[in-house]
């Protein structure tokens, strides 16, 4: 079928979804119309965004969601659900190939979710299973009273050791407000205080002295690369198990950018990602697992989750597909180059960047060089219609709310075709905003975290400059809602 007879098929799908949409709730269909104007009009760099084809989008949009699906392909608890089994499939085999895994499980909902049924499953392999067998029961019903109460207490009684929330790592990886840091006695990890950069024997020497049977690998705001063989050989050296989030960089795993040393699945024995952010899919989650782990994961509903989100899983499939063509190599390899070519851009305009510059898909812009907060930041380049997030840096000073730090992404703006040229020129632009961007005060006369002046007229500059790029890049050329 031509490029042509798409576009005009997409377009036609989409303006009539619109219209029935309407006829229920108008509000609700001119505010997904408002959004694509939003989208197609700003400078997306938020590095856990981007941007789902239409394919990926329209296949969330169908009868799967009506459909209960509780337990795995084969052996569901509800009947009917041949068709749902062969959605599952296709999305664990296609996660499978991509990633060279043993074993996939399609139905987390989230990448939150996604670590739950990860945590979950290596304190059943680890801990239920041999307890059980030593008390000679088959699964926690057979247990007494008495035995359960104390089996309960080991399972919340373990050790994790995560990447600490400023260093770079996740919420997910044992920050105390989080079920994470709830559910298990956990310590963090951080990077070298003089270089940004994870310190590999300092990692080693803190799961020595910890002992912990989870070793959690993987970032969110981490600009670099992690070397996973390393992190194996330390949690194997302590008895961990070593689980990696992937979710931000999964693309550059997918795409072949991170290979040997650097992609975590041949070393890790669980990871986990969620399916947009770079991989361009729905919004979900994914676990992969070397077999010794398959059938504790295969538990995760009802152990974690409930009814799989069948349209999405679909949706997922869909995505998992288009990233096993080559294209995707190219586009992932477009990615890491591009967010260099962003960290260039800052650094030849004076700019501080966490560990000085990046080689993944992600820059970490320290703004406290600007007199500014992270939250000072954001708003101000949101005023100027550039969409970024305030971050933790390393040891910040302004805590995890105001933060000193702007996390940029590059994996959406590259999606629209971006490449060196206009990265430079948005490196330029921020640039421009925060040197234009003054911190306010409180009531009572102190410096304030929260409130900024920006300069005259930097806004509409910005806007203009930015339009100049994104008209030259169409966002879903082939939707025309008019």
């Amino acid at each position: 079928m031509s490029d042509q007879r798409i576009d005009s098929l997409t377009s036609s799908a989409y303006r009539q979804a619109l219209e029935v949409i309407a006829s229920v709730e108008p509000r609700i269909a001119e505010a997904t119309r408002q959004e694509l104007v939003d989208q197609r009009g700003s400078l997306k760099l938020i590095a856990s965004e981007n941007y789902a084809s239409p394919a990926v989008l329209l296949t969330m949009g169908t009868w799967f969601s009506d459909k209960y699906a509780e337990g795995t392909v084969g052996h569901r608890f509800y009947a009917g659900c041949q068709n749902v089994d062969t959605v599952e499939a296709l999305a664990a085999e296609h996660a499978r190939e991509l990633f060279g895994a043993p074993y996939a499980y399609a139905q987390p909902h989230s990448g939150i979710d996604a670590n739950l049924v990860a945590f979950w499953s290596i304190l059943a392999h680890r801990v239920e299973t041999p307890a059980l067998a030593k008390l000679g029961a088959k699964n926690v019903n057979e247990l007494s009273e008495e035995d359960w109460e104390s089996l309960r207490h080991e399972l919340g009684n373990q050790r994790l050791l995560g990447m600490s929330l400023d260093a770079g790592g996740h919420l997910t990886h044992g920050f105390r407000p989080n079920i994470s840091g709830k559910m298990f006695h956990q310590q963090q990890y951080g990077t070298d205080p003089e270089t940004g950069l994870l310190d590999y024997d300092a990692v080693a020497a803190k799961a020595r002295e910890f002992k912990p049977l989870v070793l959690v690998a993987g970032y969110s705001a981490y600009p670099r690369r992690v070397n996973f063989a390393k992190m194996r050989e330390i949690a194997d050296e302590v008895g961990a198990t070593l689980m990696v989030d992937m979710a931000h960089f999964a693309g550059l795993v997918a795409g072949k950018v991170f290979t040997g040393d650097e992609d975590p699945v041949p070393h890790a024995h669980v990871v986990t990602t969620t399916t947009h952010k770079s991989l361009r899919g729905p919004r979900g989650g994914l676990v992969l697992a070397q077999e010794e782990y398959a059938a504790d994961v295969d538990r995760g509903c009802p152990m974690v989750l409930g009814g799989p989100l069948s349209h999405v899983m679909a949706a997922k499939a869909v995505a998992l597909a288009e990233a096993r063509q080559p294209s995707f190599q190219v586009y992932a390899q477009s990615i890491a180059d591009n967010a260099k070519s962003l960290a260039d851009g800052f650094l030849s305009r004076g700019a501080t960047l966490v560990t000085g510059g990046t080689d993944n898909h992600l820059v970490l812009l320290d703004v406290s060089s600007f007199g500014l907060t992270g939250r000072q930041a954001e708003s101000a380049l949101l005023d100027a219609g550039v969409v970024t997030n305030r971050n933790s840096v390393p040891h910040d000073a302004n805590g995890a709310w105001y933060t000193s730090g702007v996390r940029l992404g590059t994996p959406a703006l590259t999606t629209r075709g971006f490449g060196h040229d206009e990265f430079d020129r948005v490196a330029e632009l921020i640039v421009h905003v925060l040197q234009n961007t003054q911190p306010g005060t409180t009531k009572d006369g102190k410096p304030s975290k929260a409130s900024y002046t920006l300069g005259e007229g930097v806004a509409d500059k910005v806007r203009d400059a930015s339009a100049e790029m994104l008209d030259k890049h169409p966002l879903y050329p082939g939707i025309d809602l008019s």
